[in-house]
């Protein structure tokens, strides 16, 4: 089958020749691909960055998640973790107990673009913490597709305020659910803001990270309500320095939302409902398609924060 392949970690993945994969066990069975999103975690995936990537070995196909059709003509969303066989090639093998049939209208190109942008905020809302309708919500790092969505789904959720952290003042300004904003780096104005915040979304860590967890808790209104930190990227860097006092100072609690803190059992039981919710026009994030052939063009192409790059075959 054609596939894109990375060769070497650094390199742009090449639209090659790949053994198809064949299924192993009785849930599993081969769909013809229809779109895979690259993601962040796709491009750090292919360059051996991801803290998933040790023990990976080369050549290997990218993509960790994609819509596909299989023989019956039903459309699945699935998830492709293994590191090997990823979804952006013409076929693949998807487990059906991790997988779930999505509705006949859904769009392949707007699930493939939304739905990992969705998921990772629902995700760290309803299975790492448990957001309670009325508590308040920081979004470090507003301005990125993940973010944006994050955003949203923290409203959906049932939270109060939504204060919205990035680079970009013009996409602040117009991101819908946010009920105040500040850009990266005030550390008055995110002192301010998040004097009773509850819950942060951070998808920068790094510096970042540090200087508004240093504004916050240094204005916390009552030190001994509780401020839960998920990170959930490093769009900014791996490391975060932090005071040792903000850690005694304050009731903070930091911890983390992705592939090893969550079961894949748990991720796909979390899916239909985002999905359906995507079918339905509640979350979208506009597909920017590129066919499977160009894939290494598609590589080359600079990040839109309010689109998502989608390899299709379609």
């Amino acid at each position: 089958m054609k596939a894109a392949v990375v060769t070497a970690y650094g390199t742009a993945p090449r639209y090659l020749e790949f053994p198809g994969p064949k299924p192993a066990g009785e849930h599993e069975i081969v769909v013809e691909v229809l779109a895979a999103g690259l993601h962040p975690r796709v491009r750090m995936q292919a360059d051996g960055s991801h803290y998933t990537s040790a023990g990976s070995g080369l050549p290997l196909v990218p993509g960790i998640d994609g819509v596909g059709r299989d023989a019956d003509g039903r459309l699945w969303y699935f998830m492709s973790l293994n590191g090997t066989y990823g979804s952006m090639a013409e076929r693949a093998v998807i487990d059906t107990r991790h997988s779930v049939i999505l509705p006949a209208h859904a769009d392949p190109l707007t699930i493939a673009a939304t739905l990992n942008c969705v998921i990772a905020s629902w995700l760290a809302l309803t299975r790492r913490v448990t957001l309670r309708p009325g508590q308040n919500v920081l979004v470090l790092g507003a301005t990125g597709g993940t973010g944006r969505m994050a955003v949203q789904v923290a409203r959906r959720l049932g939270a109060d305020q939504v204060v919205a952290v990035g680079r970009d003042p013009e996409r602040l300004a117009a991101l819908p659910g946010a009920t105040a904003t500040a850009l990266t780096g005030d550390a008055e104005t995110i002192a301010r803001t998040g004097t009773e915040i509850d819950i942060v979304l951070d998808f920068l860590w790094a510096e970042p990270a540090a200087k508004a967890i240093a504004a916050m808790v240094s204005n916390r209104a009552d030190p001994t309500r509780p401020l839960t930190w998920v990170n959930l990227g490093e769009m900014a860097g791996p490391r975060a320095t932090l005071p040792a006092s903000a850690l005694r100072s304050t009731k903070l609690h930091v911890l983390g939302s992705g592939q090893g803190s969550l079961a894949s059992t748990t991720m796909t039981t979390e899916i239909p409902a985002v999905a359906a919710a995507i079918a339905d026009g509640a979350y979208a994030v506009e597909p920017d398609p590129v066919p499977l052939h160009d894939v290494e063009h598609a590589w080359s192409l600079p990040a839109d924060s309010s689109k998502r790059i989608v390899i299709h075959r379609l």
